[in-house]
């Protein structure tokens, strides 16, 4: 197929595309909106050694990182702030909300709660972040001050922001996805239409000759006005009548 081809056949059919587009947005649309907002909240540790110099030490807070991820995972991190929070929620449910990051290119930890509720994300990543370092700071009492590794909140609870569902994603996703459908179907009618000749360029593209002519074609309607103009007019020549005014000839 040629350009000319692709543009007529988006010219004839271009409105199944758009049609499917507006479906598909309109469906990812009401889907989102049935959906339940849940938002998140995010906390940032920052973890460091007690001697900057400490070259050593920073080697292993960078192995000591998932392990504090896990301890903030554990019942006895999580039970606290499900009691202070006053949550109806087992301490695996309760940590099923939080995503954990542990950057040991930069010593950080972030903290990402997830919840429906504004008010309650924010409280719970706060709450575990700062119940977390609570504890580790009366561990850090009985080290030497020397080979203590600190941690401390380097930034607080986010501002709550929904996470799930993405409105406008979903419905730019939904229309091009719609989009793409509607551009398959067509190309497939015109698929399936190939075989079938209708004009002299179809003629010239199956058997390889050049048209030189082509008989008119008449539509029905006009083909049913020739034929009572015809009859009408033997039935005059044949009682001499005049076939235009109705008078004796």
């Amino acid at each position: 197929m040629q350009l000319k081809d692709y543009a007529r056949v988006l010219l004839k059919r271009g409105w199944i595309i758009i049609l499917l587009a507006l479906l598909a947005a309109g469906s990812a649309y009401a889907f989102s909106k049935l959906q339940t907002p849940i938002y998140k909240s995010t906390v940032t540790l920052s973890a460091v050694p007690a001697r900057s110099s400490d070259y050593g030490q920073s080697l292993a807070i960078k192995n000591l990182l998932r392990n504090y991820v896990q301890q903030m995972q554990s019942p006895s991190i999580a039970q606290p702030v499900i009691d202070k929070l006053q949550l109806d929620v087992d301490p695996d449910s309760f940590v099923g909300q939080f995503n954990f990051n542990a950057d040991e290119s930069t010593l950080l930890i972030t903290i990402e709660a997830r919840h429906p509720m504004t008010i309650t994300v924010a409280k719970m990543a706060q709450t575990l972040a700062d119940t977390f370092v609570s504890v580790h700071n009366q561990e850090n009492l009985q080290r030497d001050q020397q080979d203590r590794i600190l941690i401390s909140i380097l930034r607080n609870a986010t501002r709550p922001e929904i996470f799930s569902p993405k409105t406008s994603i979903n419905v730019l996703a939904g229309a091009i996805l719609g989009a793409l459908v509607g551009l398959i179907i067509i190309f497939a009618l015109e698929w399936l239409d190939s075989d079938i000749v209708r004009t002299s360029e179809d003629v010239e593209r199956v058997i390889g000759v050049t048209v030189l002519g082509a008989i008119p074609t008449i539509d029905a309607k006009e083909s049913d006005a020739q034929s009572k103009h015809k009859s009408t007019a033997l039935a005059s020549q044949k009682h001499n009548v005049c076939p235009h005014c109705g008078n004796p000839i």
